[in-house]
Order: structure tokens, then sequence, then C-alpha cells
């Protein structure tokens, strides 16, 4: 439905317009300009170890033509699998800035799907840490083309004690010490940089095209790659800057502690920042432990998280009397937040000297993450917000491009410059999501369920399509099942998720035995054994439960409904 002008939130955001002049530039051209507005600037802070906007671009210059030296050039695949680090971002901008695309996948897949990752996209390198090279490393046989594998540190990127210490830390200990060859060092990959002689080749680069690959399930479960223009991740910058009510984000502190691989994390808890001129604290590994320490040395003014990490905040030790009044922006995404853990989290926020108030926001991987935001004044019990400025909303009838009237459930639809080129290599799917209706707009459809009210605030209910969301991170219940089923004493299995306090759901497994093969804890141990060569941590059941059936619908198909509500009665 139309953006209503008499709504209250108008007052703030202003009409929105139909069009905005967005910069006709990539990510490097746009962060390149900011450079150069704020060359002194810290671009980002890894674990005590400061880095100006002036030097990230020198950084970002030398693994440019690093990657040039290796043959990289416009339009080839890398893919980055990579924690929040130095290196991963200037693997990111490097490429960027050569026209190459990057594939960003979560470091802790499993082989299997590593594998997957990089045949689909025709990699011809992954970027990765030293911890991680034995798991890429099996799976190159596995490979329809030949895939280098770069090996980045940790260590090599600390500040002074911090380096000379970790040797020492559990962490450096548990790392297998890495064969003589297989692969590229870091340290000879900006040696080959090094060595390349002449200039860079020109930048051709363009608004329109595609600057990163995400993944996602997108209408059917099925785990797809997500082809992002410079357009959508430029327009998300400058969109959430404007919703988020600041003036300016200059000289912020940005907690970027949502992984680089994730819209979330990649959209706004980073490139937001630094195309805003602020800083991202790079947490490489988020630990409930070290979250009140982070918070009181560092002094983030802006956290962009899931709900788990606010939930984490309740119970973060050492907190009590710290004035949090340098908080301020607070913003959740990536899953829904419920209505007791906002009360929760902004009396926290109250009690701590804090003016500010959690804001929730909604969005999806095909639009890089948020679209729509809680407004700072104007918040609505239940509600995920309004649309962000040059972004459209509507709710459509399942299933059709029909208008539903305000406060009519159906699908939730978005249009405007951040939804994405489509699905990798699937037509078929990408004219599924992405349709033409009507108003001659091209609208993406979520797949998810929700209302919007007379005054534009959007209400999200459940999600059409079957997935799971376990700490933020989606989990798609068919591909787990694939993995079950393939044991050879398993007759049948289904992937539930259950209401978990923490994690908001749990993954569980329901299983049914080859006929004669006993239900017993050996075969269970066996079975997680088996599921952690083949699913990433994250994605892992977290319980299995023996059924000699499955309930089936009229149909035939297992009907999960059925054991979800049967988990969820549990209470």
């Amino acid at each position: 439905m139309p953006l209503s002008a008499s709504a209250p939130w108008v007052k703030f955001y202003g009409n929105t317009p139909q069009h905005i002049d967005y910069p006709r530039k990539t990510m490097y051209q746009l962060l390149t300009q900011t450079a150069r507005q704020y060359p002194n600037n810290i671009a980002y802070d890894f674990m005590g170890k400061k880095t100006t906007f002036a030097q990230f671009m020198t950084r970002i210059e030398q693994t440019a033509r690093a990657f040039t030296a290796m043959g990289i050039t416009r339009g080839d695949r890398v893919t980055i699998a990579m924690p929040n680090s130095p290196q991963g971002l200037d693997c990111f901008y490097a490429l960027n800035r050569l026209g190459a695309i990057p594939n960003m996948i979560h470091p802790l897949s499993a082989p299997a799907e590593i594998a997957f990752y990089l045949n689909v996209s025709h990699s011809k390198v992954i970027v990765t840490l030293d911890q991680f090279y034995y798991k890429v490393e099996e799976i190159l046989p596995k490979l329809a083309q030949p895939c280098t594998i770069l090996v980045a540190k940790v260590k090599d990127e600390l500040p002074g004690v911090k380096k000379m210490l970790y040797p020492l830390t559990k962490g450096a200990r548990a790392i297998r010490k890495l064969p003589d060859k297989g692969y590229l060092s870091w340290q000879d990959f900006m040696a080959g940089g090094r060595r390349l002689t002449g200039d860079l080749p020109k930048d051709t680069g363009k608004a329109e095209d595609c600057g990163a690959i995400l993944y996602s399930g997108g209408t059917t479960g099925t785990t797809k790659g997500i082809m992002l223009s410079n357009l959508n991740f430029n327009a998300l910058g400058l969109q959430t800057i404007a919703a988020s009510g600041l003036v300016s984000v200059a000289g912020m502190k940005m907690l970027s502690v949502m992984p680089l691989f994730h819209g979330f994390g990649l959209g706004i808890g980073i490139h937001t920042a630094l195309i805003g001129g602020a800083t991202c604290i790079l947490v490489p590994q988020f630990n409930v432990k070290t979250y009140a320490q982070i918070l009181k040395t560092e002094k983030p003014n802006l956290i962009p998280g899931v709900p788990t990490l606010f939930e984490a905040l309740l119970r973060a030790e050492d907190l009590d009397g710290v004035d949090l009044s340098f908080l301020k922006g607070i913003f959740s995404g990536g899953d829904s937040l419920s209505v007791e853990l906002k009360k929760k989290v902004d009396a926290f926020l109250k009690a701590h000297n804090c003016t500010e108030q959690i804001r929730e926001g909604y969005g999806t991987t095909e639009c890089v993450t948020a679209s729509c935001l809680t407004p700072k004044d104007y918040a609505r019990s239940g509600s995920i917000g309004v649309p962000f400025p040059d972004t459209y909303y509507k709710i459509v009838k399942p299933g059709t491009t029909e208008e539903q009237i305000p406060n009519t459930e159906g699908e939730i639809c978005l249009s405007g410059p951040t939804v994405m080129l489509g699905y990798m290599d699937n037509p078929e799917e990408t004219a599924n999501t992405l349709r033409s209706h009507g108003d001659g707009r091209i609208w993406l459809h979520t797949g998810d369920l929700g209302h919007m009210d007379e005054d534009g605030f959007v209400f999200f209910r459940q999600r059409m399509k079957r997935m799971i969301i376990t700490s933020g991170y989606n989990v798609y219940p068919s591909q787990l099942e694939n993995v079950i089923d393939g044991h050879e004493k398993v007759l049948l299995s289904c992937v539930i998720g259950v209401k978990d306090p923490y994690r908001v759901q749990r993954v569980r497994a329901y299983v049914v035995p080859m006929p004669g093969v006993e239900p017993t804890e050996a075969l269970k141990r066996e079975l997680m054994d088996y599921c952690g060569e083949h699913i990433a941590k994250y994605a892992m059941p977290r319980e299995i439960i023996f059924r000699t059936e499955l309930p089936k619908t009229l149909v035939g198909k297992v009907a999960y409904r059925v054991l979800e509500e049967e988990a969820n009665a549990e209470g």
C-alpha cells in the first residue's frame, strides 16, 4: 500500500522519494571517497591494532596487486571463508577494486559444504585461516576445477604483546602444523604483489556490477547463491545511516560482531560503517565472557546484532554499574525480537544510563539485509518498523501479486535499490522470487507472512518457507535430512527447530533406524559424529530422538509440523 504522508513517522523520515540519485560507484570507489574525506579516522580496530582509512586503502591496493599477480581478473570468483579480520576486509575490497567477485561463506562450513560452494561459484581461489586448511585440502579432489588455497593467520595481524603471547593460547596450540606445500601462504601472496611491475588494471567497475555472492535458501529452502550488486550494498549503507536518525556516523565506533559472510555483518556491520567514516571494531569470534570487556574498553557507539547478542548482554558479567551512555544506536535483526526480550534489554540499557532503546529491523539476504527499521521515536509494539527511505513494502495474497488491505495477513513483498540481481545460475527461482507487478516495479517476494497497518508499520508473523533460525543463522532442514538419511543405518529422518531460550531455536533430528538396527546411545553418538563430518557446527542437531515411524500427511509426506507442535508443547 502507498506509504501514508499522515503517518507519525513521516515527521522523522520525510516524504520518501520514488528515485534517489545514488552514487554511480562500486563499493571500492565509494570507500575511496570516504577515505579521502577522513584519511586519519580509524577504519578498523582488530584486537587493539588500529588501521586508519589511509592505511586501509594502501592495504587494499597491495592486496589487489597480489591478486593480480596470481592471475585474478575482472569477473573471476574468489571464495572468502574468513572471520571478521583485516585480511578478510582487505581481500573483499581488493577483489571489488579488480572487478572480481567475492564468494562469501562461513569458515566453519563442513567440508562437503565448502566443496559445494566452490563448485557452484567456480571459484579460482579460497581465502581461509590456517586452522581451516586441512578441512579445505581434503575436498580439493572433489572440485570441478582447480582452486588455490590462500592461507592467512590471525597472529600476523595482532598487536605487539598479543602477537608474542598468541602461540601460548589454547586456540593456537590446537592448530595443526601446516604442510610444506599445497597452498599459498599470505606472505608469499603479498610478496607476489610486490614483484608485480606496472599499474593495476584500470578501474572500470560500475554500480550495477555484481559485488558479492552471499547464500540463502531462497523460496524453496534449498541453498542458492545470491548475486548482489555494488548499488545494493551502497544503497543499503546510505539508507541505514539515514534511517538511524544520526546526522553522521563519522568518527563513531561500530561493534562489528556479526560475521563477514552474513548480509547483516557485511552490509551493515562493515560496509555501512566504513562508507560512513566510522570505525569497525572487528570481533573474529563472539564470546559472552569477553562481551563486557569489549564494551568497557572499546565503548562502541553502534551495535547491530541478532537477538541472541542482546540476550547475552543481559548475562554478561562485570557490567554492574557500568555507564553505557556511549551507545547511540542498538539495532536487532536477523531474527524476530520478542516483545519480552526487548523490554528486558531496554530496561537494562536504562539502568546503565543509556538513553537509547533497542530498535528492531527486518530484511532478507535477497536485499543484502535490513530493509525496514523501527523509527527512533515511534516504536509500535510487535512491529518490525517501517520501510527504509526509497524502499517500498506491500502485503499480497500468498501465491499472487494481489495486494491486501491494511491489517490483512499475507506475504511480505518489497521493492527498492537493495533488491538482488538474482539467484546465481537459477533463472527459475529468480523469476519466482522477483516478480513484476501491475505498478511496473520489480517486487521481491520474501516468503514471509505478515501485515501492515494503516500507518505503514510492518508486522512479521512467520516464515512461509520451512527454515530454522538458530543464533541468527539460517538452517535448512531438507539439507540436514539429506545428510542424515545418507547414513547406512538410517531409514528416514526429519529435522525441526525447537524453541530455545538462548538460540531462539535449536536443531532437533527425529530418526527412524533401518530395520534390525537398534536405537542405542552408541548409534546416537555414531550419527552425531557422522553429522559433524558433513554439517557446519552452527547447524548441528543438538539432539537426536529415535522413532519407529514418523507422522505423515494425507498424501504421505512427513508431517514435520506435527513434530514441531509436539516439541514446542514440551515447554
